[in-house]
């Protein structure tokens, strides 16, 4: 039986639920990055009071710091982190692309790292990557994968998905936790051969979910939507499908127009720690002198606890004397924006009306967009 089941669709958008061994996941869902075990800035249960129902951790940073014995030893990573909701666990997968530089050697058996904070060796490969996803206890694991540079040639992506497939089925025969969900990736870039092949490859397998991955990561923006559109529908009806890695307001919108389920990024908090608000005028760089005076709040209408008690000149001033308030003000500000735009989504679905909400949204964000993003400077 399937741990996902569709409740409505408009178009190739899908509402539906993911059933977790600690709680149901409503989808579309975006899911705040805790990469060490953390929100940054943000209290768990502040999480869940924003709408949060599933976060992320990363294996590869957790297996450094502090380390799976000491998570293990203290009851699990739900216990450790205080957080009783549904977790997922990226791999390390994402690693390859991200910290290449930190690469000493990788074959069709793993990966070798230097770690980022000592410079010891370590050996990642898909039993590494299922054993420490197991003792972490996660809700859904995520296969070991090989994410190559958008332009990287074409032989180093065909490369990517042979051992991508190779592994996924390793880590497939690995033990699990306790209702430990596993998600197959699928790997491929935007070329339409090696991307089908992927999936096809991968799906074959039969896992509780599927991820296409290797996508935002430097490709043209119009590709990637491309390839996304013809590329979710090959993935089983019945699984959910994760998008790694988008988290702009339009990007999200994009995405789950053409039938993701699930997606997470760390914008909404790294915006946050940089004095950058996300907001209905578009993003709101809160270093600038011109917010000295402002009194309105960062959004008006949301309920968030910068919005409804402190201005936008309060939150610019902590800001620009670096008081720590100013950043977990803003970061659980982006997150409530961003949380409240896909529950907006999911209820449009379910009215099949996806498309007026979309609409609305870019109304809303109008020239505010270009504004803001002016104001990042």
């Amino acid at each position: 039986m399937s741990a996902f089941r569709v409740s409505a669709t408009d178009g190739a958008a899908r509402a539906g639920v993911l059933a977790t061994a600690h709680g149901e996941v409503p989808t579309p869902a975006f899911m705040p990055v805790g990469t060490k075990a953390t929100i940054k800035g943000l209290h768990p249960e502040r999480v869940r009071e924003l709408g949060g129902s599933v976060v992320l951790a990363n294996t590869y940073h957790l297996f450094f710091r502090p380390g799976i014995a000491t998570i293990e030893e203290l009851g699990g990573l739900h216990r450790f982190m205080g957080w009783d909701g549904p977790i997922l666990t990226d791999s390390g997968g994402f690693q390859v692309f991200s910290l290449r530089h930190t690469i000493v050697r990788a074959d069709g058996e793993g990966v070798t790292f230097r770690s980022v904070y000592d410079g010891a060796m370590a050996r990642f490969t898909p039993e590494l990557a299922a054993d420490v996803q197991r003792r972490l206890g996660s809700d859904v694991a995520m296969c070991f994968d090989v994410c190559p540079a958008a332009d990287a040639p074409r032989e180093v992506h065909e490369l990517a998905v042979q051992r991508t497939t190779a592994w996924a089925a390793r880590q497939l025969a690995a033990p699990r936790a306790p209702g430990q969900l596993l998600f197959g990736i699928a790997q491929g870039g935007t070329d339409p051969g090696l991307r089908r092949r992927s999936v096809e490859e991968v799906v074959a397998l039969g896992f509780d979910g599927h991820a296409l991955g290797g996508l935002s990561v430097g490709e043209d923006r119009e590709a990637m939507l491309d390839t996304v559109e013809w590329a979710a529908p090959l993935l089983p009806a019945g699984r959910a499908r994760y998008f790694m890695g988008i988290g702009d307001p339009l990007g999200i919108l994009d995405v789950v127009e053409r039938g993701i389920d699930m997606f997470d990024c760390v914008l909404p908090t790294r915006l946050g720690r940089t004095g950058t608000a996300l907001t209905w005028e578009g993003r709101l760089n809160l270093k600038n002198a011109r917010f000295g005076r402002d009194g309105r709040p960062l959004d008006e209408g949301c309920p968030c606890a910068a919005c409804e008690r402190f201005s936008r000149a309060y939150v610019s001033h902590l800001v620009r004397q670096q008081e720590l308030l100013g950043l977990i003000l803003l970061s659980e500000h982006n997150v409530r924006f961003l949380l409240d735009l896909t529950a907006g989504a999911r209820a449009a679905i379910e009215r099949r009306e996806l498309g007026s909400y979309r609409r609305a949204v870019l109304d809303r964000l109008g020239s505010g967009v270009a504004a803001g993003q002016e104001a990042l400077g």
